[in-house]
């Protein structure tokens, strides 16, 4: 399932937004302030931000700015600011599109699936250190060996590498591994799935820790020297 995050502070028009866009494939978190943006973006995993500049706490450049700091989420500024000067500063600051209003739902509805699919499109093949995991081919290596890796693990490690440093909390990682099946999975299959995933990549040897228990919380992808 794919999760937008709508930031802005208009709530009739964020639940319109989210009722143009919604399939039973998308889900949507909705925030009506910077602050709370922060807090959304940092304990879930996005794949797309809709993006207002005028918010009651502040610019959402200045949101903008803070997201691609730690990020390369798909990002499309809808506006009543119709200036050239601001669509040129939303993408120098690295905005993937600009919509201002008044704006057609049919027109955002093809921009947002662009973006969606863009984000698809990027880190299929990733290489960190000793490791070259292509999610695409499902081709996984360290130091030039193969590693096998079953669908689950690989929908794991997919989603650690894609966000890089960024704690992923094991409600959320239940959510986007088994789906709507997550109810009726057994409740140490992601402890299971994470020991497995640890052992075929050596995890740990030679003293260089990759995937980081946060006891309580969940798991995070963090190159750490022990």
């Amino acid at each position: 399932m794919k999760r937008i995050q709508i930031v802005e502070d208009d709530k009739s028009l964020s639940n319109g937004i989210s009722m143009t866009l919604g399939s039973p494939d998308i889900s949507f978190i909705k925030d009506f302030t910077i602050e709370d943006a922060k807090k959304d973006f940092e304990r879930s995993v996005v794949n797309a931000i809709i993006l207002d500049i005028n918010l009651p706490d502040g610019n959402g450049f200045d949101y903008l700015k803070w997201v691609r700091s730690k990020s390369k989420v798909p990002v499309l500024i809808l506006t009543a600011n119709d200036l050239e000067i601001d669509e040129v500063m939303g993408f120098e600051l690295g905005a993937d599109d600009y919509v201002t209003k008044p704006f057609s739902l049919a027109v955002l509805r093809v921009r947002v699936a662009a973006l969606l699919r863009r984000g698809d499109s990027e880190e299929k093949t990733v290489s960190i250190d000793s490791f070259r995991f292509n999610f695409e081919s499902s081709e996984f290596e360290k130091n030039g060996n193969k590693i096998v890796l079953s669908p689950t693990e690989q929908k794991l490690l997919r989603l650690l590498i894609s966000n890089r440093g960024k704690l992923l909390t094991r409600e959320l990682l239940y959510e986007r591994i088994w789906g709507n099946e997550s109810e009726f999975v057994d409740e140490n299959a992601l402890s299971v799935t994470v020991k497995r995933l640890r052992s075929k990549l050596g995890d740990g040897e030679n003293g260089m820790s990759y995937i980081q228990t946060v006891y309580g919380q969940g798991y995070i992808w963090k190159k750490k020297q022990r």
